[in-house]
């Protein structure tokens, strides 16, 4: 069997489950670490990635729905898991099926999702992770602003570690972004 070769579902399963391990991990450390909960909650990220980079989509939605799921479960902060759930563990896999699109369609599909989950958590789950918000986020606008601003850095970020990993990886492998 050549090295990387996740075609047969033995091999696929393996993969997805010692990623989704990965993430649950980072998550299980999101959520006891003092500072850096986000930083660690899109590093949880990356295993989902790293299996669309080798196995294709379906394996990175299989990396990151068990990931979710156990995460809901066993995590004792289920904010982190609802980040990994709502954002980071999916994005890889939209990132991958966005980037087929037209560079200005990608960037406003992305733009949209981005903004419609952080809406979600903004609105609707506020109370949960911010009981009490600091003045200077009172404006909603203020918020989406900037968290555009730092989506676009993460997102451009995202995309030069996958041409950096994609050659070691899946050499000579199909592209899968």
């Amino acid at each position: 069997m050549p090295r990387n070769d996740f075609s047969r579902p033995a091999a696929r399963t393996a993969l997805v489950g010692v990623l989704s391990a990965g993430s649950l991990a980072l998550l299980w450390l999101a959520g006891i670490a003092p500072s850096g909960r986000l930083g660690l909650a899109a590093a949880a990220g990356l295993f989902p990635l790293a299996a669309v980079l080798a196995a294709g989509r379906g394996a990175g939605c299989l990396c990151w729905a068990a990931g979710s799921v156990l995460g809901l479960i066993l995590l004792p902060d289920k904010g982190v898991a609802a980040l990994y759930l709502a954002f980071f563990g999916i994005y890889p896999v939209v990132k991958s099926r966005l980037e087929q699109l037209s560079l200005w369609l990608a960037w406003v599909c992305k733009l949209g999702y981005f903004n419609a989950v952080l809406a979600l958590f903004w609105f609707l789950l506020r109370g949960l992770f911010l009981p009490s918000v600091p003045a200077w986020l009172s404006a909603s606008w203020m918020v989406f602003a900037l968290g555009s601003a730092v989506f676009v850095l993460y997102d451009v970020g995202l995309t030069r570690l996958i041409f950096g990993l994609f050659p070691r990886i899946a050499p000579g492998g199909k592209n899968r972004f």
